[in-house]
């Protein structure tokens, strides 16, 4: 599962990036530690040519009552052991949480790295986990919608991240889950209302193992007001040694691929 990450880019480099205009540019907040009943960068299929924010913690239109559905899972019901190797159907389409966002609300959800744990000890061991060539930030596949509070009227924008079997990174700390990091030539396609549901589905798979690496970070993350960058230093080696490439980019990132010596400079400031 996937209930924390990071969104620290600028939103003029996000912009750029997705080729979007920000709606409400003050509404943007950088944070270390985007967690569930907060508002968050998404670009949907409804307009594509906008950034805007909307709640992290999915509500879908008929619900009775307000939710916070992080995650939606790709198999659905299949794949109950989520097994590495499954590529059978993805069970979402038939989901009565999700089955009409899948076809007619997706987003992209900008991100520059996520946060997880062991299944079992989840936030108790964190790790931070980031693209570990740089290509930053990226999108989760997600799904959103519109619910009304009867009560005050109130129109809530809602989105979750779709999620899939673990790579080799997710699999290394200890997870059996993933969230969906679309490539990003796929992202047009994601955000595509005409767009035929196999080809929709068939993104829904993990990314390459290659694309990501973790590093274990402080407990303190746990905190869903805490949202600093100093959430993000490292207190232990990356699963994966960084000796050419990563170490020497100016990813702007605490911890994410910058030196030792940089990381320590960085973070005493």
């Amino acid at each position: 599962m996937c209930g924390r990450y990071v969104t620290i880019t600028k939103v003029k480099e996000i912009e750029k990036r997705f080729d979007v205009t920000a709606d409400d540019p003050s509404a943007f907040q950088a944070s270390a530690n985007v967690s569930p009943g907060q508002k968050a960068a998404v670009v949907t299929n409804a307009a594509p040519d906008q950034l805007q924010f909307f709640q992290f913690g999915f509500t879908p239109s008929w619900a009775k009552k307000q939710m916070y559905v992080i995650n939606a899972r790709s198999e659905g019901d299949q794949n109950p052991n989520n097994d590495r190797q499954y590529t059978g159907g993805m069970g979402i389409i038939q989901k009565p949480m999700f089955r009409s966002s899948i076809r007619s609300r997706r987003c992209l959800v900008v991100a520059d790295a996520f946060i997880e744990g062991p299944e079992k000890e989840k936030l108790n061991k964190p790790h931070c986990v980031y693209p570990r060539y740089g290509d930053r930030p990226f999108a989760f596949a997600g799904i959103w919608d519109e619910w009304v509070n009867q009560a005050t009227g109130e129109i809530i924008k809602s989105f979750a991240i779709i999620t899939t079997q673990a790579n080799d990174v997710l699999e290394r700390i200890g997870h059996h889950r993933s969230p969906v990091i679309l490539n990003q030539e796929d992202e047009q396609l994601w955000l595509d209302s005409k767009a035929e549901l196999p080809d929709i589905t068939s993104l829904l798979r993990p990314v390459a193992d290659d694309f990501l690496n973790a590093y274990p970070i402080g407990v303190e993350i746990k905190s869903p007001r805490a949202h600093a960058l100093g959430l993000l230093k490292p207190i232990g080696e990356r699963i994966f040694p960084e000796h050419t490439y990563a170490l020497h980019q100016d990813l702007k990132l605490e911890g994410m691929g910058a030196s030792t010596g940089r990381q320590r400079r960085l973070f005493e400031d």
